[in-house]
């Protein structure tokens, strides 16, 4: 019995097993006792260049030396609470500018003008007058007019031989033609031949015929004053303008006062009033120096405006009455009178 425990304590070592375990021991015994790596060298390390000497930089000025900081050990100062924001209201819209009164209409005019254009008349004073058979026999003078202004005779200038023998004769002005045209003789008497005889000479001393003088029935035009209804006058007569129908249209009148330049204008002839005044017949015009002083001038070689005194403007309407009293004050007055 105590053989055979002895035999089974022995180890039992294989051969194969034991030589693969040497040779392992032997592999790990020589990575133990092998030397250590020589170290690596270390990388060179670059330099850089040092940079080129630059201009000396200029000296900065010293700075302000700044108040010492509060220690920091001091309480921070309690914030100020900010104010709400205040909203600005918007300013209400400017009220609407009252409407303007609509300007003043421009004063009334007070003179009316009607314009003749040249060619539609011809001026009375020193136009020839001719024979129907275009021979010229004189040079007109005047023009009498009789009440109501209508025309009656045409004084002419009859004309002598080199000025000598002149005489003036009167010619019915039913037969007097007028043309508008310029350059030719603007009057043409068309009256039979009884009533073309040129009158004689008169003797001398005798009274000069063709001048007539105003009478309470005729009124030489040319040379007459015109007045006012006050009497005062408004200027004298120095032409007359005929229409085509030989139908007087305007007077030509110097308004000149005696110290002032020459100053004529066209007064429209349905403006001209005659009337007879102590036993005289005679031309008015109701005409104020300030419609003298409006109105155009006259110009011989332009056309003409004839003028007429504007109408006065109508009377303002009398006020109204005053309004009934309200029914409050009369009560009122009712009661004070208690």
């Amino acid at each position: 019995m105590r053989r055979g425990i002895l035999r089974s304590a022995r180890p039992v070592f294989h051969f194969p097993y034991a030589l693969t375990l040497l040779m392992l021991l032997a592999l790990s015994g020589c990575s133990l006792f092998r030397p250590a790596p020589p170290p690596e060298p270390e990388a060179p390390v670059a330099t850089e260049p040092e940079p080129a000497a630059s201009e000396p930089e200029a000296a900065s000025a010293p700075e302000v030396a700044s108040e010492p900081e509060a220690e920091s050990t001091a309480k921070p100062a309690p914030k100020k609470p900010r104010p709400a924001p205040v909203r600005r209201r918007r300013p209400p819209p400017p009220p609407p500018a009252p409407a303007s009164a609509p300007p003043a209409p421009p004063p009334a005019p007070i003179v009316q003008v009607r314009t003749l254009e040249r060619g539609t008349f011809r001026t009375l004073l020193d136009s020839e007058v001719q024979k129907t058979d275009g021979k010229v026999v004189g040079r007109a003078v005047d023009m009498v007019t009789g009440p109501g202004g209508k025309p009656v005779d045409v004084v002419v200038n009859l004309q002598g031989f080199m000025g000598v023998g002149d005489r003036k004769a009167n010619f019915p002005w039913s037969g007097v033609r007028v043309n508008t045209q310029p350059k030719t003789p603007a009057i043409t008497l068309a009256l039979p031949a009884n009533q073309l005889q040129v009158p004689d000479r008169p003797k001398a001393g005798a009274p000069q015929p063709g001048n007539p003088e105003a009478s309470a029935t005729r009124l030489p035009m040319l040379d007459a004053d015109v007045e006012r209804a006050n009497g005062a006058k408004v200027g004298r007569v120095v032409d007359v303008l005929l229409d085509g129908s030989a139908a007087p249209q305007a007077v030509v009148l110097d308004v000149s006062g005696t110290l002032e330049k020459r100053h004529t204008i066209a007064a429209d002839w349905s403006a001209l009033r005659f009337v007879t005044k102590n036993n005289t017949l005679e031309a008015q015009l109701e005409m104020s120096d300030q419609q003298v002083d409006a109105s155009p001038p006259y110009a011989p070689d332009q056309p003409v405006h004839a003028v007429t005194p504007a109408a006065p403007p109508p009377a303002a309407p009398a006020a109204q009455a005053a309004p009934a009293a309200s029914p409050v004050a009369s009560a009122a007055n009712a009661h004070g009178a208690k």
